[in-house]
């Protein structure tokens, strides 16, 4: 884990966090695109985040079924709000 986390740039850390915090942001997402899984993903939380902040975000997601594709109701056809992403 710590070697993938030195080869991201500080951009893709950013939107892996981003990521992560996102309710409609499955796992599987952040998987596709930057090789990381759920386990994985812990870990990077845990060691990028300060502690609250990461017991906060352990509590959000916990059980949360849209982070989990599987999971997840048919209804739901995408991962992200449509405002969500900034202009470049």
């Amino acid at each position: 884990m710590s070697f993938k986390k030195a080869t991201l740039s500080e951009a893709e850390r950013s939107r892996i966090i981003e990521m992560a915090w996102e309710d409609r942001t499955p796992f599987e997402a952040i998987k596709e695109q930057f090789g990381l899984n759920e386990k994985e993903v812990r870990v990077f939380m845990r060691q990028s985040l300060k502690p609250g902040s990461f017991k906060l975000w352990r509590k959000r997601v916990s059980g949360r079924a849209t982070k989990h594709l599987q999971l997840r109701s048919p209804e739901v056809s995408r991962g992200y709000c449509p405002t969500q992403y900034k202009q470049r």
